[in-house]
C-alpha cells in the first residue's frame, strides 16, 4: 500500500492486512534523525515494511496537465536546486529507516534533449542517484507524464545503474500517454516497483484535462490483466495499492477492497 506519514494511521493500514508498503513523504515534513528514529519505531511497531520512500515537494498541483507540467517534480528551474536538496534528505532520511529505494515524480520529462530544460532535470537526477547509490539505494521515476519510449530514452541518457522505474499505470491512463500493458512489457527490466491503481482517460474536448482516479478493478486499467503481464515479465512484488480519495474514509475502504481483489489475483 502507497501511506503517507502525517495523513496516514498505521494501525489503521496494518488492520487492512498491510506488512509491506511505500511511505509517501510530504514536502513540508521533518527530515532530522529523531524524526527518523521515530517512524523507524512506529513502522516496526505496526508490523510494516517500508520498501520505498517517495518524495512530495510543498507547491506541486495536480489540478490539470498544464498545471502539472508548470509546478511538478524537477521541471520548474524555479524550485529545481531546493527539491534536489529535499530529495538529497529523502535519501537519508530512507537510510535511516533501512529503506533501499527512494521514488518521486520528476515532472513531464521534455520529448527533445534539446529542449532548454531537459538538461538541468537530466543533471538533478543523475546528482540524486549519485546520493543515493552512497546509501546503496535506488531512484525510482513514477511512470506516467511521458510515454514509455520517451522515460526510457531520458533513463539511458542519464547513465547511472541505480535509477529505476516505480511503474503506475493507472498515470498513463490518467494523462492520457501511453498503453499501460505495452508500456509494462517496455520498461519491465528497470521496474523495481508498481502501484495497483485504476483510472480513467481524461474527457473528450476538454483541453487539458486529467482523467479520473477510480477504485481498483474499476478503471480502464484492466487490473487482472495487468497483474497478469506483471507476472509474464517477472515482477517478483509486492504490490502497492494506492488510492487518492478526498473522503479519508472512503480511500480506505476503497483500498481494502483492492487489496481483496488482488488476493484473488496472484
Amino acid at each position: 500500500m502507497m501511506f503517507w506519514a502525517e495523513r496516514d494511521d498505521l494501525a489503521v493500514i496494518a488492520a487492512l492486512g498491510v506488512r509491506y508498503g511505500q511511505l509517501g513523504v510530504p514536502g513540508g515534513m521533518k527530515l532530522d534523525s529523531a524524526g527518523a528514529a521515530h517512524w523507524k519505531q512506529a513502522l516496526s511497531s505496526a508490523g510494516i515494511t517500508p520498501v520505498t520512500v517517495v518524495a512530495a515537494y510543498e507547491g506541486e498541483d495536480y489540478a490539470d496537465i498544464p498545471t502539472v507540467q508548470h509546478t511538478v517534480g524537477f521541471i520548474p528551474p524555479a524550485t529545481r536546486a531546493a527539491r534536489e536538496a529535499r530529495t538529497l534528505a529523502v535519501s537519508d532520511f530512507a537510510a535511516a529507516l533501512g529503506v533501499r529505494s527512494i521514488a518521486c515524480h520528476i515532472g513531464f520529462v521534455p520529448e527533445d534533449a534539446h529542449d532548454p530544460g531537459y538538461t538541468g532535470v537530466r543533471d538533478t537526477v543523475r546528482h540524486v542517484c549519485d546520493h543515493a547509490a552512497r546509501h546503496g539505494q535506488t531512484f525510482a521515476l513514477e511512470t506516467g507524464q511521458e510515454r514509455a519510449g520517451v522515460l526510457l530514452d531520458f533513463i539511458h541518457d542519464v547513465d547511472r545503474p541505480n535509477l529505476r522505474i516505480n511503474f503506475d499505470p493507472a498515470n498513463l491512463i490518467l494523462y492520457g500517454t501511453d498503453e499501460p500493458l505495452a508500456a509494462l512489457k517496455t520498461l519491465a527490466p528497470l521496474v523495481v516497483s508498481v502501484h495497483c491503481k485504476d483510472g480513467d482517460p481524461p474527457p473528450a474536448g476538454i483541453p487539458g484535462a486529467l482523467g479520473s482516479e477510480r477504485p481498483l478493478g474499476h478503471g480502464s486499467v484492466g487490473i487482472p490483466r495487468f497483474i497478469q503481464t506483471l507476472r509474464e515479465v517477472g515482477f517478483p512484488g509486492p504490490l502497492n495499492v494506492e488510492r487518492e480519495a478526498e473522503d479519508q474514509s472512503q480511500r480506505l475502504r476503497d483500498i481494502a477492497a483492492g487489496i481483496a481483489l488482488l488476493r484473488t489475483l496472484v
